[in-house]
């Protein structure tokens, strides 16, 4: 049953402090912080969405994992279900071990970005369900333990956390000949403009793994992040005013994005 939750936490507190709130009293729905949505069945994490992040389609056909005409079969018939996950094994696209274990690493990666500041919590929507569907639930004191654990050791390796973010760069006469397979594949994938996620989702790689990376070749002084591009306004134009893109909505382009690209 689920649960309605309106008074055990509130927009002014952490999203780790509301994630603990709701899972003590066991809430189903979904709870959007400044860089993602968690989505919670009776009290568990069952999927997490950000922006900084590749989504589970993207790792699984770029991967090669399943074909993009696959996937977006099952999201076809599935979504309005919450059944996708369910789709992709049923129609015997992908074993249902393969489908867990990518699913918990997507999910650990967006937790990661959603946690890792610890910002604020803005709103949650009870008995809201992501369209995947169920497919493994993780306690959220094992999400935000995990979360904190790969902040500590990225933070040992590079501690500069802009370098997760921002576009980077190649310093000049950085090469990739004499360093490691993986992370020479990331350097060849920094062009100045591309962000951790763009570059994860290139090499159609988990996030953290990109992460572990991109510190390394900063903590080598091969990367750093891009200088920040300057705008052009036209003459005699006003500042544009600061819009707030719901993540449901960020999400919404993704899709349509990648809908068009297919």
């Amino acid at each position: 049953m689920t649960r309605v939750v309106t008074t055990t936490w509130t927009a002014h507190g952490t999203t780790s402090d509301a994630l603990g709130a709701l899972a003590a009293e066991g809430a189903t729905g979904a709870l959007s912080g400044e860089r993602g949505i968690v989505y919670l069945s009776a009290g568990r994490v069952v999927h997490v969405e950000s922006a900084c992040t590749p989504d589970l389609g993207a790792l699984l056909t770029r991967s090669g994992a399943v074909p993009a005409d696959g996937w977006w079969d099952a999201v076809d018939r599935g979504g309005t279900q919450h059944r996708v996950g369910h789709r992709l094994v049923d129609s015997g696209r992908l074993a249902a071990g393969a489908l867990e274990v990518c699913h918990l690493g997507a999910l650990f990666d967006a937790a990661y970005f959603v946690l890792a500041h610890d910002t604020r919590a803005q709103r949650f929507r009870p008995g809201a369900v992501h369209w995947l569907g169920v497919v493994r639930s993780v306690p959220v004191d094992v999400v935000v333990r995990e979360s904190g654990r790969r902040r500590a050791l990225l933070d040992r390796i590079w501690p500069d956390p802009a370098i997760d973010t921002v576009p980077l760069t190649r310093v000049p006469g950085a090469d990739a000949a004499d360093l490691p397979a993986r992370r020479g594949r990331t350097l060849t994938q920094v062009d100045g403009v591309r962000t951790a996620a763009q570059i994860a989702s290139a090499l159609a790689c988990r996030t953290y793994h990109t992460l572990v990376e991109l510190r390394r070749l900063a903590a080598d002084g091969l990367v750093r992040a891009a200088p920040p591009a300057v705008p052009s306004v036209p003459a005699g134009a006003g500042p544009r005013p600061l819009v707030w893109d719901d993540p449901d909505t960020a999400l919404l382009r993704r899709l349509r994005d990648a809908l068009e690209a297919l």
